[in-house]
């Protein structure tokens, strides 16, 4: 027999990296949510923060800005949400951009 030196291919991951080097998929969002109540009445919720920050702090400054209510609820599964009352989703995502807290590409906002 004749010995041929053949390279068999090997399958290529061109995404096997992405993980490693902190592809798109694993970039941490700040969502900024409205919640109906009933009538006309809605909430605003902002969750995906830095675990380190202080939310009462934000959260004490975002009532004086935009004279509203709101209060730090604790979830199992989420984490600490800061609840506003009424549609602050914009003045929301401002503040945050504003205060260096996160920045513009890492906020999602969602609601009608």
């Amino acid at each position: 027999m004749v010995d041929l030196d053949i390279q068999i291919p090997t399958t290529f991951d061109p995404f096997a990296e992405a993980g490693e080097l902190g592809g798109t998929g694993t970039k941490e969002y700040v969502h900024i949510r409205i919640q109906q109540r009933n009538g006309k009445k809605s909430l605003t919720t902002v969750q995906g923060l830095k675990h380190d920050l202080s939310y009462e702090k934000i959260l004490k400054s975002l009532k004086k800005d935009f004279c509203c209510n709101g209060n730090v609820v604790k979830d199992k599964e989420l984490g600490k949400i800061i609840q506003l009352q009424g549609d602050q989703r914009k003045n929301v995502s401002q503040f945050l951009v504003n205060a260096g807290i996160v920045k513009k590409d890492q906020i999602k906002i969602h609601g009608f």
